[in-house]
């Protein structure tokens, strides 16, 4: 009796075990099996994401509580991230790589590919995914994105110790994946300047260039009250709705690109030249974050100005300010940007724009009505 017992509670114990495993890799079981393993079906339990390619660039996503870090210092693109957990979630094989072409593949990849990690919370005992119990942060999957196929709706990748390649593709996309898995940690990071709440904010101040009238500070003075001063002191009054607009304004103020590929030297001559802008926006909490824009030249050429003054000496070159762009120099770590006026203007118009008795011109559109052609 007692051996029939102890080969029941045997029994037993191996149909548990067997199910753990069974269940464990429930997505593993598929018609490729281990190798075509891509796919991350709970996104929520990832807490990194690391990225690393054939160029020596490496860079970490990593989750924290009030949202994603690159490298653990800088704030990611949270766009960038969810588009990435959506990928991985959505990602599915679409072929195995034929024989023929296996070694080619392979041997592709071998010399261009990016590796991908992905670490997970996952549980060290799943029971038919209703008892989870000794959670534990893991490396779950490790694979490597390859280049595209030829018809650009599929990239090639590899499972990390196995010797067949797969095609994947996006569930519901048509197109390549592979530029999303950037081992450049420029790729990821935010490009946000400011995010005050008006609320949150104790003071602004506005310096431009060699035009202190033109120059000012705010600061509150009491719930959605503020004092306006020239950089001397002296109050101006102001136009309440134009100053709360204004105010009101930085709750998200991104610049368009990282300049990191610029040359020392030539940064060094922009950011030694004379300012246009710089402002600075100090909040209740003690920390200011200030930008300081430059001028930004570009071919004449490529914008309808009048060329003449280039006509009449064509040996200058032809250099006009953007119209469209600034550079920017950001306080925090000093780092070089691009600004695009149409996001940032709003935030540099002069005192005289805030002055209560201020009247700007409004702009009339006329509308001409066209010659009626009679139908043959």
């Amino acid at each position: 009796m007692k051996k029939n017992t102890i080969a029941i509670f045997v029994a037993i114990a191996l149909i548990v075990i067997a199910g753990v495993l069974v269940w464990n890799n429930r997505y593993l079981s598929t018609l490729h099996g281990y190798a075509a393993d891509f796919t991350v079906y709970d996104t929520a339990s990832i807490t990194k994401l690391f990225f690393a390619d054939k160029n020596d660039r490496q860079v970490l996503l990593q989750r924290h509580p009030d949202g994603w870090t690159v490298d653990e210092k800088y704030p990611a693109s949270q766009r960038l991230v969810n588009d990435m957990l959506y990928t991985l979630n959505k990602m599915r094989v679409r072929m195995p790589v034929s024989l023929k072409k296996s070694d080619n593949v392979i041997t592709r990849m071998s010399g261009n590919n990016v590796k991908v990690e992905v670490y997970q919370i996952v549980p060290r005992i799943n029971l038919f995914n209703r008892v989870k119990l000794f959670r534990h942060e893991a490396r779950t999957k490790v694979f490597y994105i390859g280049d595209d196929t030829q018809d650009n709706n599929g990239t090639f990748v590899l499972k990390e110790g196995a010797d067949k390649a797969y095609v994947v593709h996006l569930h519901g996309f048509r197109g390549f994946i592979s530029s999303r898995f950037s081992a450049n940690y420029i790729d990821w990071r935010d490009h946000l300047i400011f995010k005050s709440k008006m609320a949150d904010i104790q003071s602004v101040k506005l310096e431009i260039y060699n035009d202190p009238a033109n120059s000012f500070e705010i600061t509150e003075n009491g719930r959605y009250q503020f004092v306006m001063r020239d950089l001397n002191g002296e109050n101006i009054e102001y136009d309440t709705l134009r100053i709360l607009n204004f105010m009101s304004s930085f709750s998200d103020v991104r610049f368009e690109d990282f300049l990191s590929d610029v040359e020392p030297a030539r940064r060094d001559s922009i950011i030694n030249s004379p300012f246009q802008q710089r402002l600075s926006v100090t909040t209740k909490d003690g920390k200011t974050r200030t930008v300081t824009t430059f001028r930004m030249l570009a071919n004449a050429d490529m914008f309808d100005y009048d060329n003449s003054e280039f006509d009449e000496n064509p040996d200058i070159e032809r250099l006009v300010t953007d119209p469209d762009h600034q550079y920017g120099l950001l306080s925090e770590g000093n780092e070089f940007v691009l600004i695009q006026k149409f996001v940032f203007g709003k935030l540099l118009k002069p005192a005289s724009y805030y002055q209560h008795d201020n009247v700007q011109p409004v702009n009339v559109t006329i509308f001409k009505e066209l010659e009626t052609i009679e139908s043959r």
